[in-house]
């Protein structure tokens, strides 16, 4: 299976009709979240990302709520937005999280506390593809480490064969591993992926 993902267009409608584009080619396109920019311009954003037909695995980033990303793919007949759930797509899982983890310092941002992720991650089934809006700590997560432990501890119990997250743009498009688990920060601009 072929996937593109990526994450914090942060508004970038240019870059979202690039990806629109290039999703033509791919099984299924993954989105990590962070498609508005302090809650203001998600529904340009998806509806410019809307004309993506590949299934299509969305969750929110800390720029959005889960509520508010809900609304705005209504009308987006290839998405499936994920927060603490999971859909198969050809046979392969995936489960998504959103939000910052742990809580970011803004007031204005949609965040989990560890314990909460904790608990939206505990059914993630073996093997999965994991979306997370934040990276797992220590890996992808820039030079000062912000990314979530609930998402590491996830990664290593249940070891899903791709974690994508963003969240930590200074991290975009690196990669890690977490035991046998492919863990890429997607980034903006779009990586092919094959799992």
């Amino acid at each position: 299976m072929r996937l593109l993902a990526f994450s914090d267009l942060h508004r970038d409608a240019h870059q979202g009709q690039e990806l629109a584009a290039r999703a033509r080619d791919v099984d299924v396109v993954v989105a990590a979240g962070d498609f508005a920019s302090v809650h203001r311009g998600l529904e340009d954003m998806i509806a410019v990302l809307a004309a993506i037909e590949t299934p299509t695995v969305v969750v929110p980033g800390n720029n959005e709520t889960d509520v508010a990303l809900h609304e705005a793919c209504r009308d987006w007949g290839a998405a499936r937005v994920l927060h603490g759930e999971g859909v198969e797509i050809d046979g392969v899982p995936f489960f998504g999280l959103g939000g910052g983890v742990p809580v970011t310092p803004w007031d204005w941002s949609f965040d989990l506390t560890e314990e909460e992720a904790a608990e939206k991650l505990a059914g993630c089934p073996e093997g999965a593809v994991l979306v997370s809006h934040s990276p797992p700590k220590g890996h992808v997560d820039g030079s000062r480490r912000l990314g979530s432990e609930a998402v590491l501890r996830a990664v290593e119990e249940k070891q899903p064969r791709l974690v994508v997250c963003g969240h930590i743009h200074e991290a975009a498009g690196q990669e890690s591993t977490v035991g046998a688990s492919r863990v890429l920060n997607a980034g903006p601009g779009g990586i092919l992926v094959e799992v």
